[in-house]
């Protein structure tokens, strides 16, 4: 059985989440035309501004969660899941944390956008449970927003 653990991220952290977000989003390129927006940040930064969490297994960085509570709305910032750790149970684990991370604050929603061209994504968080509220462009990328409610 695989050891798993999702715990809030250091700065030590920061080059293992960069490559993670690297190696998951880098697929996109292609397709949208561009770095995707998380491929652009820098990991120390967001560690030190949000709250970001990571699932490691057998101790090693598999899956980051950045989270951004506005309230009564958590921003789901990023989600991300190293392509060798896909198929595990990671991503779904990480959407939990964030859903029991969103009910122990109190925060009536969970607010996440993800690219136009990313229609996996948007099925998946439609599955999910996620409704889409809108649709805009912001810094040259065509987003959906999307939204579900957390029930405490």
């Amino acid at each position: 059985m695989d050891a798993r653990e999702i715990r809030q991220a250091t700065p030590d952290d920061a080059p293992a989440i960069a490559r993670l977000v690297d190696e998951a989003y880098s697929p996109y390129i292609p397709r949208i035309g561009r770095k995707p927006a998380p491929m652009l940040d820098d990991y120390r930064q967001v560690i030190a501004e949000a709250d970001v969490f990571v699932c490691a297994l057998d101790g090693e960085v598999a899956g980051v969660l950045v989270l951004r509570p506005q309230s009564p709305v958590v921003l789901l910032e990023n989600i991300a899941v190293a392509p060798a750790f896909k198929g595990r149970g990671i991503g779904k684990a990480l959407l939990a944390f964030c859903e029991d991370y969103a009910r122990a604050r109190r925060l009536e929603a969970i607010e996440l956008y993800t690219n136009q061209l990313m229609t996996e994504n948007i099925a998946l968080y439609t599955k999910l449970g996620y409704q889409e509220t809108h649709r805009a462009t912001e810094d040259g990328f065509a987003r959906v927003f999307m939204r579900k409610g957390v029930v405490g």
